[in-house]
């Protein structure tokens, strides 16, 4: 331990954190320090971070409350942390992360190393055809509602190290500020927008959810991405009955099933059976319902399966749109280096199942930029036939401007 030092953490680890940190990138905090304004005396700043982290002074500053607007309509409240405080949570997160990393379940997917939201839609879908009924949840507010006497016993049991346990603690307890100036304090919840905040929601829901069913109910696997979870049953009756003790389960951790977001579903191809209440639904932006999809051989069958849900194509159109209608005056180059990295990011989740459908919205792309050629460009103005045959012919000509055309999406004269 370092002379006059309470806590053994080294200036490797600070610089450490704050590397990842930096690789994230983000906003800055409540006081309103990016990172030009921070790395302008960054050696200074790291070393009275480690003294006051090494010493047991360090007190995070209130997260800046910061509202974004759901696919509801409705908003959701994230917590920013300072640069300083995001170094000093990550600090405690590569101490902490690898201790409950190993512990968690396969089906847990979400924020952790190595898994994905694809993995979850993927083991989803095999297991929608082998079990005929299903039971999607959503928790109310998860990061709002974790309850911190819970969470610190939690935390406690997989660690003794008194620093990690006192900065956790604190992270819990900082304050929000709205901007209107008021403080919130917090007595529930770890800030969504917080580097801490992943884990320590996987580690509350590790027990209660993740480990509560894998032992009461073996015979029904599930899978969790965060506050999103399906569970896959034999029969309705039993559905009915998982969901009760469900509902009864997170009440007793402080949590709630959203009513609304949370439904039994009939998960089966057949298209001669009952028909019932729900046959679909959605899971990390993907449709799940009957399809009529073509073989290798050519021959068309039905199946359940996930293609991308029509509030994930919509999200996609309006964030192309918006990004066209704000580069009116652009260069096609400026555009493309605006455009490409939602298509990529798009086109890389959602044409892993049932492309076709996702590449309608890729062709889209293609409308759109039609519609910006159009406005751009008066010899092309009046004349679609014209536009579409200019956007052929760059498409032709500079096949790797766009990410989709790169992919052999390109234009065809419309």
């Amino acid at each position: 331990m370092q002379e006059g030092k309470s806590f053994q953490i080294s200036k490797h680890q600070i610089l450490q954190a704050y590397k990842c940190v930096k690789a994230n990138k983000g906003a800055g905090g409540i006081d309103g320090i990016n990172f030009e304004e921070y790395e302008k005396d960054l050696k200074n700043n790291l070393y009275k971070l480690w003294n006051r982290m090494s010493s047991g002074s360090y007190f995070p500053k209130p997260v800046k409350g910061v509202e974004i607007p759901k696919k509801n309509g409705k908003m959701r409240l994230l917590g920013i942390p300072t640069i300083e405080d995001r170094i000093a949570q990550m600090v405690v997160r590569l101490t902490f992360e690898p201790i409950v990393e190993p512990l968690f379940y396969d089906n847990s997917f979400g924020y952790r190393p190595n898994r994905s939201a694809i993995d979850a839609v993927a083991i989803t879908r095999e297991r929608c055809w082998k079990m005929p009924w299903l039971i999607e949840f959503d928790i109310v507010g998860l990061f709002d509602n974790i309850d911190h006497t819970m969470m610190m016993k939690a935390v406690k049991w997989h660690t003794d190290e008194k620093w990690v346990i006192l900065y956790i603690e604190r992270f819990l307890k900082a304050p929000i500020g709205m901007n209107d100036g008021e403080l919130k304090e917090r007595t529930s919840g770890t800030p969504q927008g917080g580097v801490i905040s992943p884990v320590l929601a996987n580690l509350f829901m590790h027990y209660a959810f993740d480990t509560w069913i894998s032992r009461k109910y073996p015979q029904n696997p599930w899978a969790r991405y965060a506050d999103d979870g399906v569970i896959h049953c034999q029969s309705e009756q039993e559905a009915f009955n998982r969901l009760e003790y469900l509902k009864k389960r997170m009440l007793e951790c402080g949590l709630e099933i959203h009513p609304d977001k949370t439904k039994i579903v009939y998960c089966r191809s057949d298209r001669y059976n009952k028909r019932y209440e729900n046959e679909s639904f959605d899971f990390l932006g993907y449709t799940f319902r009957r399809r009529s999809v073509k073989s290798k051989n050519g021959n068309f069958f039905n199946t359940f399966s996930p293609a991308v849900s029509k509030s994930s194509a919509q999200s996609f159109r309006d964030k192309i749109r918006k990004i066209r209608k704000a580069c009116k005056t652009s260069s096609l180059e400026s555009l493309a280096e605006k455009l490409n990295p939602i298509i990529r990011g798009w086109m890389n989740y959602f044409t892993k199942f049932c492309s076709r459908e996702a590449r309608k919205e890729i062709d889209y792309v293609n409308k759109t930029l039609v519609q910006w050629l159009k406005r751009k460009y008066k010899t092309v103005k009046k004349s679609k036939r014209r536009a579409w045959r200019m956007l052929a012919h760059l498409a032709n000509s500079k096949p790797r401007l766009f990410y989709h055309w790169e992919k052999g999406i390109k234009p065809t004269i419309g």
